[in-house]
């Protein structure tokens, strides 16, 4: 009775009690939620419950406390219980759907989505949602509603990183930069697209001025000890790593699965069976590491249960294999020339038609693969791949550079027709200005190897155009 007697915003009675002469008071929740005090703002709403005092939004704001701290099935509980209330507030839906995204649950998600009302929140979620889908045609009619608004664009950044397409994000995110100075977030986002674009000196710059402002971040921190890690060695990374893991008081719960995760990797795969499988559907990594542990035990059937249904993506799995055996195998050549080899597919956004890179454009790296190999079947197998999987991803530089040399050994005539396509299409590449103007003199280089009647006609027309533009060949 005497502390509900208490007045709520500092009255002038006398007041005996040694905790109000220290100042301490109840917070008020606006003040704890403009402080992201979280755990606070649940620990004050659940006392409000507790005493019957609870508003109308009691679970929603629970709800909205537990999602921004990493534990979604708290959330989620609070969402359901919430949706269950007669008449109860819509914009419950959007907010369970958001929580069952985080929670891998998508067909929930979409489910919850559709009946939420309109908004710029719901696009974004069932925007995302058909990326996971990869529904495309419903992932371009969500992109067609994307605003010229910060959230909008942050969330079409994050789908280009999703799809490996990290400099279109990187653009996104130091345009809203420009305008806004006090979103220092951004700057850890940008560096970890550096990150994945293998930049890593450029990562720190650009994460170091985040973390003049926020020394304690636990993703920033995580993103510098990878940067590290990439740089100098495991054991630099992970004295990164050493605050973190000291500080047990981290709001964020998945923050403790990454650094287990993290680890791992740091320590050269030590405790990769007790951490690694639970975190396989959790942390994308995880499977791909876990992989990798079991390709140097030599337990091939393992890594392939785990890696069978899965797309490679960047040639970084492959570049880790430390095993001589492994690493002249041919199998291993081929897929790591294919993949390094950009593919890349079309999407239709606003209009106009994106190439969207899925790999790295790296040919340059599978040309390399072939030059150190011996004469053999197989190399000659590789040089066909790189002719053909180049040609087919507009590379036409070194797929020209491969059907010269299968043309050399095999008269075939279809590998002429690939040369001579792939020549074509390197002073196409010239002319509109995304090919040196000087590679036009190995091109010609390259057609003069070869005895047919075509190629004298090609010549005539690329040396009359040097000719007039004074490009010395």
């Amino acid at each position: 009775m005497l502390s509900r007697a208490k007045p709520a915003v500092g009255g002038d009675l006398p007041n005996t009690d040694k905790r109000k002469k220290k100042g301490r008071k109840i917070p008020k929740l606006e003040e704890l939620l403009s402080q992201r005090d979280f755990t606070g703002a649940i620990t004050l709403l659940e006392f409000k419950r507790h005493v019957g005092e609870q508003e109308e939004d009691t679970s929603l704001w629970i709800g909205y406390c537990a999602f921004h701290l990493g534990d979604y099935k708290r959330a989620l509980e609070e969402y359901e219980n919430a949706t269950k209330v007669e008449n109860c507030n819509p914009e419950v839906w959007v907010n369970l759907a958001c929580t069952y995204f985080f929670l891998g649950m998508y067909k929930q998600a979409e489910a919850a989505g559709f009946k939420a009302p309109k908004s710029r929140l719901q696009n974004r979620l069932l925007f995302h949602l058909a990326h996971k889908f990869n529904d495309e045609k419903k992932l371009m009619n969500f992109h067609q509603n994307l605003q010229d608004i910060t959230e909008d664009q942050l969330s079409l950044a994050s789908i280009h990183f999703m799809r490996s397409h990290y400099q279109e994000a990187i653009d996104i995110y130091k345009r809203i930069l420009l305008d806004n100075r006090e979103y220092l977030a951004l700057n850890v986002y940008v560096a970890l697209c550096y990150y994945k674009l293998d930049y890593y000196d450029v990562s720190q710059e650009v994460l170091a001025v985040y973390l003049q402002q926020i020394p304690d971040s636990t993703i920033a921190l995580n993103l510098k000890a990878c940067n590290h890690f990439r740089l100098y060695n495991g054991k630099a990374a992970e004295a990164e790593l050493k605050s973190l893991m000291d500080n047990a008081s981290s709001s964020f719960e998945f923050a403790k699965e990454l650094i287990r995760h993290n680890l791992v990797v740091f320590r050269g795969g030590e405790g990769a069976l007790q951490v690694l499988p639970p975190l396989v559907d959790v942390i994308p990594e995880a499977r791909l590491n876990l992989v990798i542990y079991y390709l140097r035990q030599d337990d091939v059937q393992e890594a392939y249960n785990l890696i069978k249904d899965l797309e490679p993506t960047t040639p970084q799995v492959f570049l880790l294999i430390r095993s001589e055996k492994m690493k002249n195998d041919y199998i291993y050549l081929s897929w790591l020339a294919r993949n390094c080899v950009s593919s890349v597919f079309p999407i239709h956004l606003k209009n106009t038609y994106f190439l969207i890179d899925i790999m790295n454009k790296k040919p340059r790296l599978a040309w390399e693969l072939y030059l150190k190999m011996e004469t053999s079947g197989e190399s000659f197998s590789l040089l066909q791949l790189i002719a053909n999987d180049c040609y087919k991803m507009g590379q036409f530089y070194y797929s020209a550079k491969a059907f010269d040399v299968l043309e050399r050994l095999d008269p075939n005539p279809e590998y002429w027709e690939g040369k001579r396509g792939a020549c074509v299409g390197i002073f196409q590449m010239i002319l509109a200005g995304r090919e040196p103007k000087e590679t036009l003199r190995e091109v010609l280089h390259l057609l003069r190897s070869t005895g047919n009647n075509q190629v004298e006609y090609i010549i005539r027309i690329m040396k009359k155009w040097a000719k007039e533009n004074r490009v010395p060949v």
